[in-house]
């Protein structure tokens, strides 16, 4: 399996990296791809990347919460450490409404921003969008239109931790890309188990999001790659499929994405 999105670098695990790792081993995880979210977090991230190669895998962008007035040096360092070496994706960009509505005309030129340099590398990306607490404005729709006033048809990627509605599925995989399920679908109340089936297994690609957003039963405490294995566990039931089926799939789009 692939987790496609995890902050295995945060703080958080720096008491048990080594044993987190390996419990990730042990449930057939290959590869951890690592987003990042601003120039704070690089450092952090290439440190693991250097110690675990080939497993731990990193990305590079400015993530749509660490926007604010000084966002222009922070993309001049993503340009920069794009230019310096290979990254798998541009991540994690995006709109994000929940927390503070300050900065959102400054998130959407970030993100445009963003979307020109993966024109520039020919990289695809991962988008957070988050809506409002309430739900009246939809972070998954207002990026959704900005790809396509953006209008390069080579764009590609995954909308992680994917949260939205069958009409929000339905739009994001029409533009090409895939939906990040994670934890979210174990949840008694996250909604994606009503209409996921409508949506090809080939769209769909896992994440854990860690350390947040762990699966049930683990909801509420520490999240890791190894509890991919309950999302793919809940999957199985929403497709009616084995597992197996589940990790093969998965993976297969995973890794055609980056290659």
């Amino acid at each position: 399996m692939i987790d496609t999105h995890a902050h295995i670098y945060d703080e958080q695990f720096d008491a048990d990296k080594y044993e987190m790792l390996q419990r990730a081993r042990e449930a057939g995880i290959e590869q951890i791809w690592m987003p990042n979210c601003d120039s704070e977090t690089i450092p952090r991230m290439y440190a693991l990347e250097e110690e675990f190669p080939g497993t731990c895998l990193s990305m590079m962008g400015l993530h749509p919460s660490y926007v604010n007035e000084h966002f222009e040096k922070e993309l001049l360092r993503v340009t920069e450490e794009l230019s310096r070496r290979k990254f798998i994706m541009i991540g994690e960009i995006g709109i994000d409404f929940y927390w503070d509505l300050t900065f959102v005309k400054q998130q959407e030129a970030a993100f445009l921003r963003q979307l020109e340099l993966a024109r520039t590398w020919n990289l695809p990306i991962c988008i957070h969008s988050r809506n409002s607490k309430d739900n009246s404005l939809n972070a998954i729709q207002r990026c959704c239109d900005l790809i396509e006033d953006f209008g390069w048809t080579g764009l590609r990627g995954i909308f992680h931790c994917f949260s939205g509605n069958r009409e929000d599925a339905a739009r994001v995989t029409g533009l090409n890309f895939l939906l990040g399920v994670g934890g979210v679908v174990t949840f008694k109340n996250g909604g994606l188990d009503r209409f996921l089936a409508e949506i090809p297994l080939e769209k769909i690609v896992l994440e854990t999001d860690a350390p947040y957003l762990a699966p049930v039963p683990h909801r509420g405490k520490r999240n890791e790659p190894a509890y991919l294995e309950q999302v793919v566990n809940r999957l199985s039931e929403v497709y009616g499929t084995d597992p197996a089926q589940i990790r093969r799939i998965t993976t297969l789009t995973a890794q055609a994405l980056i290659s």
